[in-house]
């Protein structure tokens, strides 16, 4: 784990093994709904620029960081939409998170169901085109 410098506005301590660092269009945006939808806490931001974009923002989701900035296509950062991976949140209460989910504005993909490997298992789309899948592990 890192720690950065104490006082820098826009870094905090990041949580997990890895990372994830998406490009949104519209990060400040998505910071809120991840708020809502999976209770994320704000860890750090960076302010806006004049064009409503902000290179940073740093979220704790499900004691795990994820970090979001907008494109920045003048700096090699071009738009794109989401493809061929999907954000997958561990949690004890399936049915809870993916309730709150749908309820802040995610489209349901695959409705909670018990999967071949004996877990609860369901997925949603974002409103940025990012796929978050959600397992519950089977209790014993």
């Amino acid at each position: 784990m890192t720690t950065a410098a104490e006082g820098v506005p826009g870094y905090a301590r990041t949580k997990g093994g890895a990372t994830v660092y998406l490009q949104v269009d519209g990060a400040v945006k998505a910071a809120d709904f991840y708020q809502r939808a999976f209770g994320a806490e704000l860890a750090a931001m960076h302010p806006v620029d004049d064009k409503g974009r902000t290179m940073h923002v740093h979220l704790y989701i499900n004691d795990t960081t994820v970090m979001l900035s907008d494109f920045y296509p003048e700096h090699g950062v071009s738009k794109v939409a989401p493809a061929g991976f999907s954000m997958t949140l561990h949690v004890s209460d399936i049915d809870a998170w993916y309730k709150r989910a749908v309820d802040a504005g995610a489209t349901v993909g695959q409705p909670v169901t018990e999967m071949f490997w004996g877990d609860r298992y369901g997925s949603v789309k974002d409103p940025f085109g990012v796929t978050w899948a959600m397992n519950q592990a089977k209790t014993a």
